[in-house]
C-alpha cells in the first residue's frame, strides 16, 4: 500500500457539506426578505409612476383614465398595464364624469403569506397622490362617497 495517498476523507467532505448547509440557512431566508423588499419598492415606484401619468393624462384629456387609457395614450407600458409586474397586482379604475372626477389604483401582492411572499404589504393610492398601505398584504380601501381611506398609514419614504 502507498503511504503518501492524496484527497479528501469521508470525514472531510460531510464536514463541508454540513458548512455549506449551514450557511445556506442563514443566507437563503435574508435573500427572501431581499426580494420582498424590493418588489415593495418596485410597486410603490409604480404607484408614483401611475399618479404621473394620471397627472399627465388629466391635463391633456380633462378626465382620468385606466389603463388601457393610459396604454393608448403612450403614458404607461403594456408590461405594466397587464396589472402584473414584480411580484405585485395591480388595478386601477377611473371615472371620468363631472363633477366627481377620480381614479383609484391598488398593488397587492400576488403572494401575500408564506415562504414564497412576494411582499408584505398593500398599497393604494387615487388622484390626491398620497401613496397608503396596509401591512397584511391586502389593498386599503377607499370610502366612495367621502374618498377617505381606510389603511394602516400612508407610505413617508
Amino acid at each position: 500500500m502507498k503511504t503518501n495517498q492524496k484527497g479528501f476523507s469521508l470525514i472531510e467532505l460531510l464536514i463541508v457539506v454540513v458548512i455549506i448547509g449551514i450557511i445556506a440557512a442563514i443566507a437563503i431566508p435574508n435573500l427572501l426578505a431581499s426580494r420582498r423588499a424590493a418588489n415593495e419598492s418596485s410597486a410603490i415606484a409604480s404607484m408614483r409612476t401611475l399618479t404621473g401619468a394620471q397627472a399627465t393624462f388629466k391635463a391633456s384629456n380633462t378626465n382620468f383614465a385606466d389603463f388601457a387609457g393610459l396604454t393608448g395614450a403612450g403614458l404607461i407600458d403594456a408590461a405594466f398595464a397587464s396589472g402584473v409586474k414584480s411580484g405585485y397586482d395591480f388595478t386601477c379604475d377611473a371615472d371620468g364624469t363631472e363633477p366627481t372626477l377620480y381614479w383609484d389604483s391598488t398593488a397587492v401582492p400576488t403572494v401575500a403569506t408564506g415562504l414564497g411572499a412576494t411582499g408584505n404589504r398593500g398599497f393604494y393610492t387615487n388622484e390626491s397622490g398620497v401613496i397608503y398601505f396596509n401591512a397584511d398584504g391586502t389593498a386599503p380601501t377607499v370610502d366612495a362617497a367621502t374618498r377617505v381611506v381606510t389603511s394602516d398609514g400612508p407610505l413617508n419614504n
